[in-house]
């Protein structure tokens, strides 16, 4: 009697054992939101502001947090952002800091939040600063293709952070106020980035791009920059879908955007660290003495992967993988704070190409950048990830 009492009693432990709880994406959606704000009480100061800056990190929180506010119905996160709007645009809808003729398209993600928050509230002023973010465009400088350039400053050049800065917002303005002849012009930015800026044999897209092939950092045969760096091609893949959430279904080009998708997340996968779920800094050389697991790269990859198989863009197999990196950044890129608060560790502070300091793009540049904790481009993506993987 005593020995099947003893096999029953092992039997349930194991049992209990293999029946692990399923993972709680949405909990964590709340965990790390809930941080955000309690770090950041003020949504300007995110990306460790001390003056107000109208900037495309402060848009991607304000957007994760209206994500935040539209899944959960929690007020809280709809008034950290109607707070922040306000602070910022007054009631002719002019926009606290931002200045359009230094055509810095980084601006735009700033306020592609305002959609929505126009569409709860009625109020005009958020349509008016709509409209004149999209003023901008009209005037903004290209290269001769049609692209446009990252910023007035950076002439001749696109990188990949651009797409995503400017191309969901376009693209939703295009669809919201019938302007449909924006759609050919969104798509157009994707096949001009992706010719000039993908690599034939790793199939993965470099940086970016310069038309004049002059720049220090620039292949002086090609025009493309040396390196592959994981979160510009996180801002690409995460740009292509939000993109689809407003280019008409029965548009020629649909098919295009997710063509780049699947090949861009199924040259991912051969990346991805086996151990962590995560993917390093410089996307193809993990074994390279300095590379290391960046948190940024890693969520928005999450994000665009389980987004994608939601929206039937990419086959089944891809929400494994995004739930993976999910659950690596939770176990290797979160810790524990001592007010409660969760901290997301290991993310590139910024990178960029050109400019003064000089960046070369080079192997080295881009493994000496700073890393930091509650950097807001991996607490954005990470808020985003964590919502679309708890959709069921």
């Amino acid at each position: 009697m005593k020995k099947l009492f003893f096999v029953v009693l092992l039997y349930v432990f194991v049992f209990n054992l293999s029946a692990k709880e399923p993972f709680n994406y949405a909990e964590w959606s709340v965990k790390v939101a809930d941080s955000e704000m309690k770090h950041n009480p003020e949504l300007w100061t995110v990306d460790f502001l001390s003056t107000p800056k109208w900037d495309y990190t402060q848009g991607l929180i304000a957007k994760a947090m209206m994500q935040m506010y539209l899944t959960t119905g929690d007020k809280k996160y709809f008034d950290y952002v109607k707070t922040f709007a306000d602070y910022f645009i007054n009631d002719d809808g002019e926009i606290l800091t931002y200045k359009m003729s230094d055509y810095n398209i980084d601006k735009l993600n700033g306020g592609n939040f305002l959609f929505d928050l126009y569409t709860a509230t009625k109020d005009k002023k958020y349509l008016k600063a709509i409209q004149t973010l999209r003023e901008q465009l009209y005037t903004h400088p290209r290269v001769k293709e049609g692209a446009f350039w990252h910023k007035k400053r950076y002439e001749h050049q696109v990188w990949l952070d651009g797409l995503y800065m400017g191309t969901p917002f376009y693209t939703r303005y295009g669809a919201i106020f019938d302007q449909p002849q924006i759609f050919n012009d969104v798509t157009n930015q994707f096949y001009v980035c992706d010719k000039y800026t993908k690599d034939p044999k790793t199939g993965l897209n470099y940086h970016g791009w310069d038309e004049s092939h002059t720049q220090k950092w620039a292949n002086p045969m090609t025009g493309q920059s040396p390196n592959f760096w994981s979160r510009s091609i996180g801002w690409y893949v995460m740009a292509i879908v939000d993109v689809l959430d407003y280019l008409p279904v029965n548009h020629q080009d649909r098919a295009f955007l997710i063509k780049i998708l699947n090949r861009e997340c199924t040259v991912l996968l051969k990346y991805q660290d086996k151990k962590t779920g995560m993917w390093y800094q410089v996307t193809n050389m993990p074994k390279k003495t300095g590379n290391y697991l960046e948190s940024s790269g890693t969520a928005m990859f999450s994000y665009a992967m389980a987004k994608g198989v939601h929206k039937g863009y990419l086959p089944e197999k891809f929400m494994k993988k995004a739930e993976k990196a999910f659950q690596g950044l939770v176990k290797f890129s979160t810790i524990q704070n001592a007010d409660s608060t969760v901290s997301i560790t290991k993310a590139c502070s910024v990178a960029g190409l050109g400019g003064n300091p000089y960046r070369d793009g080079s192997y080295q540049y881009y493994i000496s950048e700073p890393v930091r904790s509650d950097d807001p481009k991996v607490v954005g993506p990470f808020i985003l990830a964590a919502l679309e993987l708890s959709k069921k």
